[in-house]
């Protein structure tokens, strides 16, 4: 019998007998998994049977231990904010994120991007829009960490971090539906940044990873529904912030930024072309949609990092930031 078994059986008993995983249950499951000691039909059943009840903050956690379990140390200095990028982008457009953090990182923050992003539209493909926003590609970890030492920021590929990850999330393609390893992902952390920011498409998944986060030690994180799944807010609309302070639960709401009533996607008047971010960042083009979609999101991270510094006053640096961003790097005061 496979050892996977035992926790499918636990999943998928029936009404009244079935029960979630524990945290240590699921670290043991997916330890399994990535071994290679559990048999594929019973990992389909496994994570499907996850993906029917509805995954927990404990399982989670459990899949983000294990997964992180088969990270070699990160080679240089942390990073302050972890920034994954796992959405399909199809109801996003350009990937105004991109500039956010590398204006966060114009600030003096530290700043990894990582993610799986080949399977986007082509308007919202993030990988194929790294240099027209600034940011280096890192083909492995060493080469991201010396990219973040020199830029202060840089994008790491989940086919880079972990193989084996990229494998079970790429089973949708044979399964059908997404999996819990969607959600596990932007768990990741593999630098161990003080402060992770996560995008979702689903509202209810914005409390989930921020109680995963708790469970796994995070001190900081920041979860919105974000453009197209990424976290990139709407400078249109009110934001709802789910997060940790200092290891905290919070829950918070940014008003909006600028008043129009349209889609994220529909919000810049750019061309849907890499091209135009690179337009944008050098000041070649003006789009105030765009320019508050960037700023907007910049402003968030920055009070995340800082958790005494008010909304506003996030909104004003992130603001200077912009303004200044064709000009050396600076660092905001503390």
């Amino acid at each position: 019998m496979s050892g996977l078994a035992e926790y499918v059986r636990i999943l998928g008993r029936g009404p009244g007998r079935a029960r979630a995983l524990t945290e240590a249950e699921a670290q043991h499951a997916l330890r399994l998994i990535l071994a290679g000691e559990a048999a594929p039909e019973a990992t389909g059943a496994l994570l499907m049977l996850m993906r029917y009840r509805g995954e927990t903050a404990e399982e989670v956690a459990g899949f983000t231990r294990a997964a992180r379990d088969t990270f070699a140390p990160w080679p240089g200095p942390a990073p302050d904010v972890d920034w994954p990028s796992y959405a399909a982008g199809r109801s996003r457009g350009l990937p105004l994120f991109l500039l956010a953090a590398r204006l966060v990182a114009h600030s003096g923050r530290r700043v990894l991007l990582h993610g799986w992003n080949s399977h986007q539209s082509a308007s919202a493909d993030v990988r194929s829009a790294l240099r027209d926003a600034g940011i280096a590609y890192a083909a492995s970890p060493g080469a991201a960490a010396r990219q973040i030492t020199r830029a202060g920021i840089a994008y790491l590929p989940l086919e880079a971090l972990s193989p084996p990850i990229l494998d079970l999330l790429r089973l949708r393609e044979t399964l059908g539906l997404r999996s819990c390893l969607n959600t596990v992902a932007r768990m990741l952390n593999p630098a161990a940044a003080a402060l992770t920011v996560q995008g979702v498409f689903h509202p209810s998944y914005r409390a989930l990873q921020r109680d995963a986060a708790a469970l796994l030690g995070q001190p900081a994180s920041l979860t919105i529904k974000g453009g197209g799944g990424e976290f990139e807010r709407h400078p249109a609309k009110p934001i709802e912030i789910v997060g940790l302070r200092h290891g905290v639960a919070v829950t918070e709401t940014a008003p909006p930024l600028i008043p129009a009533a349209r889609r994220l996607a529909d919000g810049p008047d750019l061309p849907p072309d890499p091209a135009s971010l690179a337009a944008l960042w050098a000041g070649h083009v003006r789009d105030d949609f765009a320019e508050a979609c960037i700023v907007g999101t910049a402003a968030l991270v920055l009070q995340g990092l800082r958790p005494g510094l008010s909304e506003a006053r996030a909104r004003e640096d992130a603001q200077r930031l912009w303004a200044r961003r064709t000009a050396e790097p600076e660092r905001i005061s503390a």
